[in-house]
């Protein structure tokens, strides 16, 4: 009965870390928010066209390529995934 209580203890001491950690998290967040609004209303006051059009295709072609990473890493980890499968339980210890 003593080992539950102390094993209740330390879950709920890692619930109230786990707590503050996402709290955090969203105060991050929300500061991450408010500099894309911030920059949203310096590019709405951008008067030249052409620089919005130029920074929207720096956007376009960063976005592209962070698509081709996102692929290349979900390639990787199916053929690291596929790769383990077939090794023997040996195999994986060493």
């Amino acid at each position: 009965m003593e080992q539950v209580i102390e094993h209740n203890i330390a879950l709920q001491k890692k619930d109230v870390e786990l707590i503050s950690n996402i709290n955090k998290l969203v105060q991050r967040i929300d500061k991450l928010i408010s500099i894309f609004e911030e920059a949203s209303k310096h590019v709405a006051e951008v008067g030249d066209d052409k620089k919005i059009i130029e920074l929207a295709d720096k956007l376009e072609e960063l976005l592209n390529q962070n698509k081709n990473l996102a692929k290349g890493l979900v390639m990787l980890e199916q053929y690291v995934r596929t790769k383990s499968q077939f090794e023997s339980p040996m195999q994986r210890r060493i």
